[in-house]
C-alpha cells in the first residue's frame, strides 16, 4: 500500500510543475467567481419584484405626502406677509414724525417738571416777546407791501 502511494505520489509530481498548478489555480478561481456571479444574479432576479414593489409603495407615498401639502394655504400666508411688511414700512415712516413730536413733548414736559416756577415764567414772558416782535414784523411787512402796491 506504501508503494501504491509512492508511485502515485511520484507521477503526481512529475506531472505537477508550476505552469500546471497555476493553471489549476486559475481554473479554480474562475469556476468560483462563475458560481458566485451566478448566485448574485439569480438572487438579484428573486428579490427584483420586491425591490419594485417597495419603490411604487415609495412613490405612491412620496405623492401621498405632496398631495397632502396645503399650497394654497402657503402661497396666503405669504402674500398677507408682505402684505403686512409693507404697512408696516408706511407706519414706521409715519411713526418717526409722530415719535419726534412725542419726544420733544415729553422733553418740554419734564423740562417744565424739573425747572423753577421762576424760569418758567421767564420762557414765559420770553416767548410772548418773540411772539409780539414777530406779529409787528408781520404787521410792518404787510403795511410796506400795501403801501407800496
Amino acid at each position: 500500500m506504501e508503494k501504491l502511494q509512492q508511485q502515485w505520489w511520484r507521477a503526481v509530481k512529475s506531472h505537477l510543475s508550476y505552469k500546471n498548478a497555476t493553471i489549476l489555480v486559475c481554473l479554480f478561481n474562475i469556476i468560483t467567481a462563475l458560481l458566485f456571479l451566478r448566485g448574485f444574479f439569480c438572487s438579484s432576479s428573486k428579490f427584483a419584484t420586491s425591490h419594485k414593489a417597495l419603490y411604487v409603495h415609495v412613490k405612491e407615498s412620496e405623492d401621498i405626502r405632496r398631495a397632502m401639502v396645503p399650497l394654497d394655504l402657503i402661497r396666503r400666508v405669504r402674500e398677507i406677509r408682505q402684505d403686512v411688511n409693507v404697512e408696516t414700512e408706511q407706519i414706521q415712516q409715519k411713526d418717526v414724525k409722530q415719535t419726534a413730536a412725542v419726544d420733544l413733548i415729553s422733553r418740554l414736559n419734564n423740562f417744565r417738571s424739573n425747572s423753577d416756577t421762576g424760569s418758567i415764567r421767564a420762557l414765559e414772558e420770553w416767548r410772548k416777546r418773540k411772539m409780539e416782535r414777530a406779529r409787528q414784523r408781520s404787521l410792518v411787512k404787510n403795511g410796506t407791501t400795501s403801501s407800496q402796491k
